[in-house]
């Protein structure tokens, strides 16, 4: 019986091991808790080693040896799996290459509102000399205050802005997006239909910057809703909104998806991760390495705010910003090269 009931635990904890290293293979990517879970793959590979050093260690006892052993063979499993996605998308690189004369920087960095003062942002823009910064929960008064430190030392910017219940005085900061682009990439506007939200996401605003004269990629600050339990279908719909934003074309995405690119799965098209685009991150050695919570290393948290560009544009480095200044969630900035 007991012999029975070890199997009956080890085939459940290996088809538990299987869902939450790949739960695109059950299509549960973007289900709860399966959703939470696969978010902290750094903490799922902490888990089943401490699985594996316990099974080990019950190893000593004859009577429960077999099923140790068998729990040890499905903790390995599933740590060589996730060790192996870690090291095709990189556990982290700290440095990026120096810019040429046709490269462009882009930021993303979820600035919890008035936890991260204009003068950080001011000062992360400078040293990492961005020519796009998607700042969701960033109001547009403190983009405007970092525009003007910045036209004083030489960098200008323009500034553009969504928000969301105008009407409502001292709203939450999550309320509005600010995007800031510096004049050498031409005139942008942001898009009528992002502006007054009937093509949006839906809780919390992005926003749609297309460059006037045509010419230029359009700009996408994303700032997606966090899949809670009770938001989960709004926070579906966010991401198939996000990925409805890069068509096949000239477009880069960045900012707070509150989604990893495991939860994109079903939303990529032609080798993109979600939409046409392609996480820059996952693919120049930084795909591992989490952006929120900013209090956890950055192993253990989760990589939910991202920087994707399509076709048009050649990955060539990023960097998880490692000191958040205050907010609860690490900037990224990457490098690209237009392709071709």
């Amino acid at each position: 019986m007991l012999r029975l009931l070890g199997i009956l635990l080890t085939v459940l904890l290996a088809i538990a091991t299987a869902i939450v290293v790949w739960p695109q293979f059950f299509r549960l990517e973007q289900v709860y808790p399966f959703a939470q879970i696969v978010a902290a793959r750094g903490a799922v590979l902490v888990v089943l080693l401490a699985l594996a050093v316990i099974a080990l260690l019950l190893m000593i006892s004859r009577t429960v040896r077999g099923f140790a052993a068998s729990v040890l063979i499905v903790a390995l499993l599933g740590v060589g799996a996730t060790a192996l996605i870690g090291v095709n998308r990189g556990f982290g690189r700290d440095t990026l290459p120096a810019p040429t004369a046709t490269s462009i920087r882009v930021l993303g960095w979820n600035t919890a509102g008035e936890a991260v003062s204009a003068d950080t942002i001011a000062r992360e823009i400078l040293e990492h000399d961005a020519d796009i910064v998607a700042l969701p929960e960033t109001t547009e008064a403190v983009g405007e205050q970092v525009a003007i430190m910045l036209r004083e030392q030489g960098h200008p910017m323009w500034v553009h802005s969504v928000k969301y219940n105008p009407e409502v005085a001292n709203g939450p900061s999550s309320w509005q997006t600010t995007v800031l682009v510096s004049p050498d990439l031409g005139e942008y506007s942001v898009i009528e239909s992002a502006s007054d939200g009937t093509s949006n996401t839906g809780q919390v605003p992005s926003v749609v910057l297309m460059p006037i004269d045509g010419t230029g990629p359009t700009i996408v600050a994303v700032h997606a809703v966090a899949p809670r339990m009770q938001e989960l279908q709004q926070w579906r719909s966010d991401l198939q909104w996000i990925a409805d934003q890069c068509p096949q074309g000239d477009v880069i995405l960045a900012g707070d998806f509150n989604a990893t690119i495991d939860h994109m799965a079903p939303l990529g098209v032609d080798g993109g991760d979600i939409g046409y685009c392609r996480d820059v991150a996952a693919r120049t050695g930084n795909g591992f390495s989490g952006t929120w919570p900013s209090s956890l290393p950055a192993l253990l948290s989760a990589p939910i705010d991202h920087v994707m560009a399509s076709s048009n544009w050649l990955p060539t480095g990023s960097l998880v910003i490692p000191d958040a200044g205050g907010s609860d969630h690490r900037g990224i900035i990457v490098q690209l090269e237009p392709a071709g």
